[in-house]
C-alpha cells in the first residue's frame, strides 16, 4: 500500500512539473546528391538531386525541385569524352524522373565495358565533382540455381545460388531479384565479397528483393512464394562500389535501433552525397519448386 501511495504522489508531481518543450531541430546543409551507374554494354545514367532536411515533411513539390538541371555532366573512359544530355521520364505516380544519359545520336557517345575505367565529371552553379569507377573484368560467377521449399510453410521458398570466386582476392558482387515479371529490388542484404571463401566454389541463399518504402516482415523476409518464376541479376562491382552498398544496407537495416553502431555511408564523389558505380552485369533465371 505504501509502495503504491509512493507511485501515485510521483505521478502527480511529475504531472504538476509538465511545462512545453520546443526542441530545435538542426537544418542540414543542403548538400549535392549522385546516383550514378555505367553498366556493361549500356550507356551512363547520372542522377543529380538536391539534399533534403531529415526531419522535414516531404512532398512532391520537394521532390520534383530536389533534381538538379541544367548540370554540365562528362564521362570519360581515358581515351574519349562524352557530354551527357538530361531527359526525363514519366512514373507511375505522375511525377517526371530526371537524369542524365548520352546522347546516342552523337558519334561519341560510347557504352561500359568490362574492365573499363570511368571519370565522372559535374559541374553546376560554378562547383565541380567527380568520381572514378571501374566494370570488373572478372570475378565470381554465378553458376546455377537451385530452390526449396520452407520447413515451416510450404508455401515458401529459398533461392539458392551456386557461386565460384576466382583465386585472385578482391572481388565484389552486388544482386537483385525480380519476381513474376516484376521490377529488379535488392534484399536487405545484396552484397557478397570473397573475404571468407576466395577461390572456392560455394552456395548462398540469394534474399527476395525487398521493397524499402515498406515494413520488413522478418518471419517471411529473405522468402519467395513457391512457383515464382525469379529473375537474378549478377553484378561484378569493384571495391568502392561494394563499400557504397554495403554501408547503406546496413543503414537501412538497422534504422531506428538505437544498439547499433553509427555508420557513414560511404560514397566516392568528392564533395557530394552519393556514388558512381560500374557494373559487369550477367542475369539467371529460374522458376522456383513448388
Amino acid at each position: 500500500m505504501r509502495t503504491t501511495a509512493i507511485l501515485i504522489i510521483g505521478c502527480v508531481f511529475m504531472a504538476a512539473c509538465e511545462k512545453d518543450v520546443t526542441v530545435n531541430l538542426p537544418q542540414g546543409e543542403e548538400q549535392m546528391v549522385v546516383e550514378g551507374t555505367i553498366e556493361s554494354d549500356r550507356y551512363p545514367e547520372v542522377v543529380l538531386t538536391r539534399s533534403l532536411n531529415y526531419f522535414s515533411h516531404i512532398t512532391v513539390d520537394q521532390l520534383i525541385n530536389a533534381f538538379v538541371h541544367n548540370a554540365t555532366v562528362t564521362v570519360s573512359d581515358g581515351a574519349r569524352t562524352m557530354q551527357l544530355k538530361e531527359f526525363s521520364r514519366d512514373t507511375t505516380s505522375g511525377v517526371k524522373w530526371y537524369y542524365y544519359s548520352a546522347d546516342t545520336t552523337l558519334a561519341d557517345a560510347f557504352t561500359g565495358k568490362p574492365g573499363g575505367r570511368y571519370t565522372l565529371r559535374i559541374t553546376v552553379a560554378g562547383e565541380t565533382y567527380e568520381g572514378v569507377t571501374t566494370i570488373p573484368g572478372s570475378g565470381m560467377v554465378l553458376d546455377s540455381l537451385w530452390s526449396h521449399l520452407s520447413s515451416s510453410d510450404p508455401g515458401l521458398a529459398r533461392l539458392q545460388g551456386v557461386i565460384s570466386d576466382p583465386p585472385e582476392r578482391g572481388n565484389y558482387v552486388r544482386y537483385k531479384t525480380a519476381r513474376n515479371g516484376g521490377i529488379f529490388r535488392p534484399g536487405i542484404n545484396s552484397t557478397i565479397d570473397d573475404q571468407i571463401v576466395n577461390g572456392v566454389t560455394f552456395s548462398l541463399q540469394l534474399e527476395a528483393g525487398h521493397d524499402r518504402s515498406q515494413q520488413i516482415d522478418y518471419d517471411t523476409y529473405g522468402y519467395f512464394k513457391a512457383g515464382d518464376s525469379v529473375r537474378v541479376m549478377f553484378s561484378q562491382v569493384d571495391k568502392a562500389t561494394f563499400d557504397f552498398w554495403r554501408t547503406l544496407d546496413f543503414a537501412y537495416a538497422s534504422n531506428g535501433n538505437v544498439f547499433s553502431s553509427p555508420l557513414q555511408v560511404r560514397g566516392n564523389i568528392e564533395g557530394a552525397l552519393g556514388y558512381w558505380g560500374g557494373y559487369a552485369t550477367s542475369y539467371r533465371s529460374i522458376r522456383l519448386v513448388k
